[in-house]
């Protein structure tokens, strides 16, 4: 008799079931490199392998470059995806596993993608037409147990098909657009490979229009009046009524009338108070903008550090577009498991001698509730702590009651015109104290006053304002931009902007700018083939996936009605082929020149320097070359951005160096006195350079020596490049080994 073959997604959910199913002890062995578990739980023989995420990939079935192409099928990931070579031996061991099993389950993540993994694996691997299915949402004993002994005779079949047409419908509109961009430049005579996507298109086209926004924007001139003043020994700032002043004369008569005027009083004040409901549990989204709002996680890294906080079983799954608990998830046992973790004991026992009813939002999913702590003690540090601290707050925080916040205005008259101060105070916190830091709300307290208490005027000022541009979306804002327009998934967004990004459509940290090649192609593709980037056109296909998960739709009308809107659009393109080519070509050369022009140049005052690369590295040179010659040598590997000013000191430009772990703005000129030691410090250097002191490499013994770089003066082992010791020159000195 075979045994029951239970296939996961990662290699951890593969050991967490095992061991959660075990009667005794889970035995791991190794199939051509991969692990796999052997069980006994109750009478049956059971068998945990896993794979690493995709297994298959989509392909034409005929490798050639044509398009429109829709001919394509599944196929092993290690024999065609570039760098997937290591999913090969998982792949092996599940297919010898299957040989002599009797029975299948999959317990891959339960979403949309995780069907589709399992399903190929049952489909393409083990050569069988279903499974049963556990479903599970999170890595925990008790609901791994519960899971399997409640497992579905069969997959989710809604969900399988929803996830198998949207892989197809993103092949066949990323590969076929993507051609037709690529060949239209090639037909220029110059070569790149562009790309666009069923959702990255429209995503691009919400960027640049609100960059067309911000350079269409006319400031318009205000004007603003500020009181500022004491009462009742408090101070109070007050504003003009009016707020703003669109005409400068009317400002400048409300001036002339309070001029020199020392007292006001006060003529009404009022006071509210309002309750701040508790916030709703995270889904998937809100937990990314909070984390970027807080801690300025990048959407992609929070989703990461999720996945990884859900897999070593500290919380249930990340990606869920739900922001509703269900008391099926036991919330007494979980507060009482996080109750033992120190910083939350407290908290935990108070929100238990209550009713633990959550603050649910409006939104549901399917598969899984909301984001939460399972209760298991996190040990964990740096930013996976930060994550996981936030998810556990949020999740208390939810059970809070109302905080009571007040505010207070104030009338305050000076030579009949009034101005009024506002302020607003927590009375009562509520579930702020659940969510401590967290809430980052403003406290501004006012005076206690009454009606006719004098005012001393201590200064009134007229300020010149003008009106903002829309603001750039941000890493974070741009995500819940998309939700906000049903464009892609709650697990796809933050790899689609990541991607605008690395095919340079888009850049910038804080906020998201579009560059001259992301403007350029959104223009010529509004003109050529608009339906590339139509939100509406796209939103109507992620409602027809939903039709099919829910068996209303079936995969093949759905896919018919894209290959006919595909191949209409290519049509219709190759007509205007070359026109298109040249506007993407000048559009790339504007992009890679603004993108490599770093700053003016110090020297002839008319050129600007562009990084060039050379034999021995990257250098910046001007562009007035052969006029001008200056070159200046540039840090290996450096990614730098401009800040579009000039070294106080030296003149030449101030560059940022963005790493990953860290940013660093620095003068380009290696020999500004910015960068000379001064002090102790600047004195100890100049003897170690004379050799007046011997200052000895931590590392291997040997002597170190003063450098120069870019950067300023350091200290590095007379070793190198055997030992890499450097000691930054500092009133306290920093040091590493590279």
């Amino acid at each position: 008799m075979g045994y029951e073959l239970i296939i996961t997604e990662k290699p951890a959910a593969a050991d967490k079931i095992a061991a959660a199913l075990a009667d005794g002890k889970a035995i791991k062995e190794n199939l051509f490199g991969a692990p796999y578990y052997k069980v006994t739980h109750g009478k049956k023989d059971i068998i945990v392998a896993c794979a690493v995420g995709h297994l298959y990939g989509l392909d034409q079935k005929e490798n050639s470059w044509k398009f429109p192409v829709f001919d394509i099928e599944w196929q092993a990931s290690h024999e065609k995806k570039k760098g997937a070579d290591y999913t090969k031996k998982y792949l092996q061991a599940i297919k010898k596993l299957a040989k002599d099993a009797s029975e299948f389950t999959v317990a891959t993540d339960y979403d949309v993608e995780g069907e589709v993994i399992g399903l190929n694996i049952i489909k393409y691997a083990c050569k069988k037409k279903d499974a049963s299915r556990m479903k599970f949402s999170t890595l925990t004993k008790e609901d791994l147990i519960e899971a399997y002994e409640n497992k579905s005779k069969h997959l989710d079949w809604g969900q399988a098909n929803a996830g198998e047409t949207r892989h197809f419908l993103d092949w066949f509109n990323g590969i076929n657009f993507s051609r037709a961009l690529t060949s239209a430049y090639k037909s220029t005579g110059g070569f790149k490979i562009l790309s666009i996507g069923r959702v990255q298109g429209p995503a691009l086209k919400i960027i640049i229009d609100r960059e067309k926004d911000i350079k269409a924007f006319t400031s318009v001139p205000f004007w603003q009046i500020e009181l500022l003043g004491d009462v009742n020994s408090g101070e109070i700032t007050a504003w003009h009524v009016k707020d703003k002043f669109w005409d400068k004369k009317e400002a400048d008569q409300v001036m002339e009338k309070v001029k020199g005027k020392k007292q006001g009083s006060v003529t009404k004040v009022e006071k509210n108070q309002f309750q701040q409901q508790a916030p709703n549990p995270f889904d998937l989204t809100s937990m990314q903008v909070e984390a970027y709002r807080l801690f300025k996680i990048q959407p992609k890294d929070t989703l990461a550090i999720a996945q990884e906080l859900y897999t070593a079983g500290y919380i249930s799954y990340p990606r869920t577009s739900s922001n509703q608990l269900t008391p099926k998830i036991g919330f007494s046992k979980i507060l009482s498991l996080l109750a033992k973790q120190g910083e939350y004991t407290a908290l935990c026992h108070k929100l238990l001698k209550g009713k633990l009813i959550p603050n649910n939002g409006k939104k549901t999913d399917p598969a899984h509730p909301a984001l939460y702590p399972t209760g298991i003690h996190a040990h964990v540090e740096g930013r996976e702590a930060k994550i996981y601290d936030l998810i556990v707050r949020r999740f208390m925080a939810t059970f809070g009651e109302p905080a009571t916040r007040e505010t207070m205005k104030i009338m305050v008259e000076v030579s009949l015109e009034e101005f009024l101060a506002k302020g607003t105070r927590t009375i009562e916190k509520g579930w702020f104290e659940y969510y401590g830091n967290y809430v980052q709300l403003e406290e501004e307290e006012l005076p206690t006053v009454k009606e006719k208490d004098k005012v001393s005027v201590k200064k009134i000022t007229l300020y010149d304002k003008e009106t903002q541009p829309p603001k750039r979306y941000t890493p974070a804002s741009i995500i819940k931009e998309l939700e906000k327009r049903g464009l892609g998934t709650k697990a796809t967004r933050a790899s689609i902007v990541d991607t605008l990004f690395q095919r340079h459509y888009v850049h910038g940290d804080k906020s998201i700018e579009g560059t001259e090649l992301g403007i350029n192609t959104i223009e010529t593709l509004e003109k050529y083939m608009p339906k590339i980037i139509d939100e509406a056109l796209t939103r109507h296909f992620e409602d027809e996936m939903e039709e099919i998960r829910l068996g209303k739709k079936k995969p093949e009308d759905v896919l018919s009605e894209a290959k006919k809107d595909i191949t209409e659009v290519i049509t219709d393109f190759k007509k205007h082929e070359k026109v298109v080519g040249e506007s993407l070509k000048q559009a790339h050369w504007q992009a890679k020149d603004t993108m490599n022009t770093i700053g003016k140049c110090p020297n002839c005052k008319d050129g600007n320097l562009m990084v060039r690369k050379g034999k021995y590295g990257a250098f910046a040179a001007c562009t007035s070359y052969p006029n001008c010659k200056t070159t200046i040598s540039l840090p290996t590997g450096a990614k730098l951005k401009p800040t579009n000013k000039a070294c106080e000191k030296c003149g030449f430009p101030v560059v940022i160096e963005i790493k990953k772990k860290s940013v660093n703005q620095f003068c380009l000129n290696p020999k500004c006195e910015t960068k000379h030691v001064e002090g102790k410090a600047g004195e100890e250097a100049k003897a170690v350079a004379k050799g007046e002191i011997e200052k000895k490499c931590p590392t291997c013994g040997k002597n170190m020596v003063l450098r120069s770089s870019i950067y300023g003066k350091f200290y590095g082992c007379s070793g190198y490049p055997k030992c890499k010791h450097i000691e930054k020159i500092s009133n306290k000195n920093e040091s590493r080994t590279v």
